[in-house]
């Protein structure tokens, strides 16, 4: 395992570089994850406006005023704080990145001159396009130029989103350690960031006038992408998102037996027992090996991508995309709960994961959405034809 980015560059190639102990192997995954969903998302938000199945908006911006004092300082505070933290990181070269991030420590040089740099870099970009006189003008904004805001909406609500819904998950755990548990980097609930950033994304989406039928057919294949990718992150990192015990002998010679069953050695969350020898912040491993369902998640979840890029210029009623995509993603998520390790509800004598009651939901949901979708369709031709 590599809880975080030291690590694996250390053991590949016997580099030290302390600094690199900040970056978390888990983050580093989905970070690629939102790049990777980002540019498929751009890529069919271009595709359905050359189809002209979405249309621009017009949008009035002031051109050729110098920098004001505010954007410089909020540039200069930016700035500041990723040098005083993240590069300060790769000076100071802490032990535990997590108790930097939350602590007064940094380095005040790199925080003060990352600051003068940001604040520079906006007075020269300002600079560049001032004139005598500003001028007003009108541009035209279309749904792909807005791929930023997404991938920021995406982020801040996804992440507080999977908090949420971890912590109700975990309650106990929670009410034990509630400010540990709100800081810590690991413990996060893919359903809960998806269903709060998409909440988001819708209303961001509507209020600038762009279909949500075809954004969440745009979005589909990167959704699953992302998917597929920050299970790596969750492999990579052993964040505790792994299955049940499997003591059972590997029955395929042509399967590696850590595909099989892995203890997770050096995992980020310190469980089980200690590796005898070891030294250092992360020397555990579990005292039995368990299915490495992240592995089988990201593999799947890769051919289910394939599949919705396949689809996507085939399946010609918009929102069907978006439901096909909940419905292979609920029957995924529901049958590899069946070897998860997760916390169970007893509800009238039956005992489902929350996975098990959203994924159960996002199928369901699917299908009425596809049904929908082609009675809606349908209704809009004959209307047109009257």
């Amino acid at each position: 395992m590599y809880p975080n980015l030291y690590y694996a560059l250390k053991d590949l190639t016997g580099i030290d570089i302390p600094g690199l102990r900040f970056i978390n192997s888990f983050g580093f995954f989905v970070a690629l994850a939102f790049l990777g969903a980002a540019w498929t998302l751009s890529l069919e938000l271009k595709r359905k406006s050359q189809q002209g199945l979405l249309i621009y908006e017009e949008t009035k911006i002031t051109v050729g005023k110098p920098a004001s004092i505010s954007e410089l300082l909020t540039n200069f505070f930016l700035g500041f704080l990723l040098g005083y933290k993240i590069i300060g990181a790769f000076v100071v070269g802490p032990d535990d990145p997590q108790a930097f991030i939350f602590s007064s420590q940094g380095s005040m040089p790199a925080g003060l001159l990352t600051g003068l740099l940001f604040a520079g870099l906006k007075w020269w970009e300002k600079n560049k396009t001032k004139l005598d006189k500003p001028e007003e003008r009108t541009i035209r904004i279309w749904p792909h130029d807005r791929v930023g805001d997404f991938v920021v909406f995406a982020a801040l609500f996804g992440f507080t989103g999977a908090k949420v819904f971890h912590n109700l998950e975990n309650w106990t755990e929670f009410k034990a350690d509630p400010i540990g548990a709100l800081l810590s980097f690991s413990g996060l609930t893919f359903y809960g960031g998806l269903i709060c950033a998409a909440i988001a994304i819708c209303w961001y989406a509507k209020k600038h006038k762009i279909s949500i039928r075809h954004l969440c057919d745009a979005a589909a294949p990167g959704l699953m992408l992302a998917y597929a990718v920050g299970r790596v992150g969750c492999q990579v990192s052993g964040d505790g998102d792994w299955g049940i015990p499997n003591t059972r002998p590997n029955p395929y010679s042509w399967l590696p037996d850590w595909a099989w069953s892995y203890t997770y050695p050096h995992n980020v969350i310190n469980a089980g027992d200690p590796i005898p020898g070891c030294e250092g912040q992360y020397c555990s491993q579990l005292p039995v090996p368990h299915y490495p369902t992240p592995l089988y998640e990201t593999l799947v979840c890769l051919v289910l991508f394939a599949l919705l890029w396949y689809f996507r210029k085939r399946i010609q009623i918009p929102g069907r995309l978006f439901a096909l995509y909940l419905v292979v993603n609920g029957i995924e998520r529901f049958f590899i709960e069946k070897i998860r390790v997760n916390t169970r509800y007893d509800i009238f004598g039956f005992h489902p994961t929350q996975a098990e009651l959203i994924s159960s939901m996002m199928v369901i949901g699917g299908i009425l959405i596809w049904v929908w979708m082609g009675k809606l369709k349908t209704s809009t031709s004959a209307a047109s034809i009257q």
